[in-house]
């Protein structure tokens, strides 16, 4: 969605470096397996995958693969797995459709890892990787409290969770809660809260015990998800709101004025190699961006992701595969409990790449099979007439991945519209129905319930002029044609300004404040 109102950023190159390791060199047939493969590499890090094999006579019904990863490696965005980690250690578990597996059956999940250095000391179920006897550690300091009884959550609140879990034999200071590697509470009995979190997020801990020794081994992990999570259905009037540019209005001002109860939040990018952040630079939780989704959700909102756009570093062209670049997706939808997600897909670098293209596909496809419920949406230019050569392909090779797509939303702005802004909107969106039901064989009216309007309000880049009774008409027809999606970009801009040309925080002419999120939020899908 992001046009010339907003500097490019440098595109990141990626050198990949096949290769294998494998921590497998025979399989006894009493034991489940884990095989490490080294897919690629670059400079900075790798992408990971390990291979879990049930080489028994029975079904098991899930694994748990452990190990450590050397001082200066740190794990990245990760797939296939639920995965926590506690200062080197790592434990992945499988998840919901991959712990089930028949005799002689196999299953993958996959890592990015930042830094060089492959996994050591690798368990599978309490066993070592090639299925004999755990391998030795260290053992803890003499004199160090036992392990802590397993923990559990017992209450949530839109901003904390509290924990509880078993004392620890010996002698015993205290404990502590982790968060991964980071302290999140320091107790002296067996309960502890955690507070200032965010509305509908996760959290995984483990619990360790001290004295003047040192620290025991962790506890088992638990994970807990605030509550606040939004309820409802996806809306299809969900406008672009940005927090890195153009003044961004308090979000909660805009929904009282208008009505609006949905945003489409820019922009996910590569925070380097195939980890998500927004704007590529902000963390993914934790930052003015949850701010902002928490404001939102707050007065009873709910927000879609943009993942891509016009410029910057992004993370098609970054993740090596589709299933790397499905765990980087699953990553932003795990942060939030999403219920929908936006895949801006534009320019060059991924729009106008064939490998990109089937990757972004792919990732999608892979995502909705694993998060049945999801809304994919694929945002993408268009011409008066329609999709282009790249938006055909787009839309064909959609259908002949099967990647389940729910939402094909054109951008009809930047394409030469003139001053028939309502028009030519019209045509294009004709032209994009006309491009699923050839490629899908849908009637009319399936195709309308798969197809997108997101317009530029006020002046675009090339002076199109789109006023508020040309967003209405357009609202209009996008109404009565029952599609699924109009938005716009953006919020930021949804300010008066006549005369001031096209910028970033007003829409160029006369208007009133949110007169176009207004006019949105009458849309009825």
């Amino acid at each position: 969605m992001r046009r010339s109102l907003r500097a490019g950023l440098a595109t990141l190159g990626v050198a990949l470096l096949a290769g294998a390791i494998s921590l497998v060199a025979s399989s006894p047939a009493h034991a489940a397996t884990a095989t490490f493969t080294k897919v690629s590499s670059w400079g900075s890090g790798y992408e990971g995958k390990f291979t879990v094999t049930n080489n028994s006579s029975s079904t098991i019904t899930s694994w748990n693969v452990q190990f450590d990863l050397p001082s200066g490696t740190t794990m990245g965005v990760f797939w296939d797995a639920a995965v926590t980690t506690s200062g080197q250690h790592v434990t992945a578990t499988n998840v919901g459709w991959n712990g089930t597996l028949a005799a002689g059956a196999s299953t993958t999940f996959g890592f990015n890892a930042n830094g060089s250095g492959n996994p050591t000391n690798c368990t599978v179920n309490g066993t070592t990787c090639t299925g004999g006897t755990p391998p030795s550690s260290s053992p803890p300091p003499a004199g160090v409290p036992g392990k802590p009884g397993n923990p559990s959550v017992t209450s949530v609140t839109n901003s904390a969770i509290s924990l509880s879990w078993g004392a620890s034999t010996g002698t015993v200071t205290g404990y502590r809660v982790y968060e991964g590697s980071t302290v999140r509470a320091t107790v002296t009995g067996t309960s502890a809260t955690h507070s200032g979190l965010g509305t509908c997020t996760a959290h995984t801990y483990t619990i360790k015990a001290y004295n003047n020794s040192g620290e025991s081994v962790a506890s088992n992990a638990v994970t807990g998800t605030t509550s606040g999570c939004p309820t409802g259905t996806f809306k299809g009037a969900a406008p672009y709101y940005y927090v890195g540019w153009g003044n961004p209005p308090a979000p909660a001002t805009v929904m009282n004025a208008t009505g609006i109860k949905w945003f489409t939040m820019a922009f996910i990018l590569s925070g380097g190699g195939c980890t998500p952040a927004w704007d590529g630079s902000r963390p993914l939780t934790g930052g003015a961006d949850q701010s902002t989704i928490n404001a939102i959700r707050a007065a009873g909102g709910e927000i879609v992701p943009s993942i891509g756009g016009w410029s910057g570093n992004k993370l098609g062209p970054n993740c090596s595969s589709a299933t790397a670049l499905a765990g980087a997706y699953q990553q932003v939808i795990n942060a939030y409990n999403l219920k929908a997600i936006d895949v801006d897909i534009e320019n060059t670098d991924e729009f106008e790449s064939e490998v990109v293209q089937d990757r972004i596909l792919g990732a999608l496809k892979i995502v909705k099979q694993n998060n049945p419920g999801l809304k994919t949406i694929i945002t993408f230019g268009t011409t008066t007439t329609g999709p282009s050569y790249w938006g055909t392909r787009l839309i064909n090779q959609a259908a002949a991945l099967g990647a389940n797509i729910d939402i094909f939303t054109i951008m009809p702005f930047d394409f030469g519209g003139g001053a028939n802004m309502y028009q030519n909107t019209v045509n294009a969106a004709v032209g994009l129905r006309n491009a699923l039901k050839t490629a899908f064989g849908w009637n009319d009216a399936t195709a309308n319930a798969h197809l997108g309007i997101s317009g530029m309000n006020g002046l675009s880049d090339q002076q199109e002029l789109t006023s508020t009774a040309t967003w209405t008409q357009i609202r209009d027809w996008a109404n009565s044609n029952a599609i699924a999606r109009l938005s716009f970009w953006s919020v930021n801009r949804d300010r008066g300004c006549a005369g001031g040309g096209v910028q970033s925080a007003c829409s160029g002419i006369a208007q009133p404040d949110w007169e176009f999120t207004r006019i949105t939020a009458g849309f009825t899908r």
